[in-house]
């Protein structure tokens, strides 16, 4: 019964080909939508997540002010070299405390200049970001205590020397005579779309003399040890710093303490968000192609109400005929949710490889789509099939 009911809709489907793409069209562009925006979405959530994976999942962040909605400006006061210090020796489970300065300058070397990035920090800020060295050597303790010299990144290298080992070579930073003892390794773009290799290093003790004409420190990277909680290091440098800004009890912190955990908690909750949100957007055009079906699907009762009485007349039962047009409704969404998937699926592959994302296909959210578009097949179909299964043999006889 069932197999000859599917022919009978497959023949009656195949009478008007092109009527019957158009009427599954709704369906192919949704379930194709849904699939393509929640395929980029959970690329684009594992490519932020892979790249803060990258700075470590057990390193802060510490900056002068209070940021974000209703909080305090960043005109705090910045933290000085015994603020570094005394984190250092009075904060267990730390495995490098790296205070950054940073500024923006022309580096010139031979005919050739670039503006780019200049960071004065320590040999800690290697380990506390991840960085290796592709060419040379960190700094020495003469260097860190304000000898020139520099660390130079992979952009820096191809645009002043090309393919050349720059080991050993002068540049001029600002107005500084800075030999590179160094080459770091690749490190690519970070999630914000910087390029992390264009920057040059210096011993942060060179950067504030010389460059930034302070003695003061904007922000310091912390890295904590393995196996170390995170939570417990954070409270424990936000007590001591109080201690030493002297911020009375009850007031708020003139800084603030980030935890890399919970900065890649809220990226990938957003991105989910919106992944979500994307998703609901698209998945409204489902319901379009429900009601394009549903259309269809009274027009064919109509063009077909003859026919329909003849089948009553001759005994067939209300809920054959229920079932046959109920059938055809579901044949249509389901053949547009296929097309619709594996059409979703070609977008989403592209467009990753546009935007350089991993490729993260959901079998989940495939098969709710799949079924959601059978579902309006039958929800949509169900009308239309009681319609005709509800006609009078004598009147759908009259019918011309």
């Amino acid at each position: 019964m069932w197999l000859e009911t599917m022919k009978l809709a497959w023949r009656a489907i195949s009478r008007n080909m092109l009527r019957s793409f158009l009427t599954v069209l709704g369906v192919v562009i949704g379930v194709a939508a849904v699939i393509a925006m929640v395929t980029i979405g959970n690329g684009t959530t594992a490519q932020v997540r892979q790249e803060l994976t990258r700075l470590g999942t057990n390193t802060l962040f510490i900056r002068p002010g209070q940021w974000g909605p209703g909080r305090a400006s960043a005109e705090a006061k910045r933290f000085t070299d015994a603020d570094v210090a005394a984190i250092r020796d009075q904060i267990s489970g730390l495995r490098a405390v790296a205070p950054i300065n940073r500024s923006t300058a022309t580096v010139i070397a031979g005919g050739q200049n670039r503006s780019t990035s200049v960071i004065g920090t320590n040999n800690d800020y290697l380990i506390a970001q991840d960085w290796t060295l592709a060419l040379g050597r960190s700094f020495l303790p003469a260097e860190e205590r304000g000898q020139a010299a520099c660390l130079i990144g992979q952009t820096v290298r191809r645009e002043l020397f090309g393919t050349a080992d720059p080991v050993g070579l002068t540049i001029r930073v600002g107005n500084i005579a800075c030999p590179i003892v160094g080459v770091l390794a690749t490190k690519g773009q970070s999630g914000m779309g910087d390029d992390q290799d264009d920057t040059v290093i210096m011993p942060l003790k060179l950067h504030q003399r010389r460059l930034g004409g302070t003695t003061t420190i904007s922000n310091i990277t912390l890295s904590a040890m393995d196996g170390a909680s995170t939570a417990r290091v954070q409270a424990d440098v936000e007590a001591l710093l109080r201690e030493r800004r002297r911020i009375a009890l009850g007031r708020n912190d003139d800084f603030t303490v980030n935890d890399m955990t919970q900065i890649a908690s809220a990226m990938t909750g957003t991105t989910t968000l919106l992944t979500g949100l994307l998703g609901a957007v698209a998945a409204v055009s489902l319901l379009v192609g429900g009601i394009g079906i549903m259309n269809i699907m009274l027009v064919s009762v109509t063009e077909r109400t003859r026919e329909i009485g003849i089948r009553l007349a001759i005994g067939a039962l209300e809920k054959q005929v229920l079932m046959q047009f109920l059938v055809e409704a579901v044949m249509l969404s389901v053949f547009g949710g296929v097309t619709g998937i594996i059409t979703g699926l070609g977008l989403a592959y592209l467009a990753v490889n546009l935007l350089q994302v991993p490729f993260v296909a959901s079998p989940a959210i495939i098969s709710v789509a799949f079924a959601f578009s059978a579902l309006i097949g039958m929800v949509f179909g169900y009308f239309p099939a009681r319609r005709a299964a509800q006609l009078n043999p004598i009147e759908a006889l009259r019918h011309e």
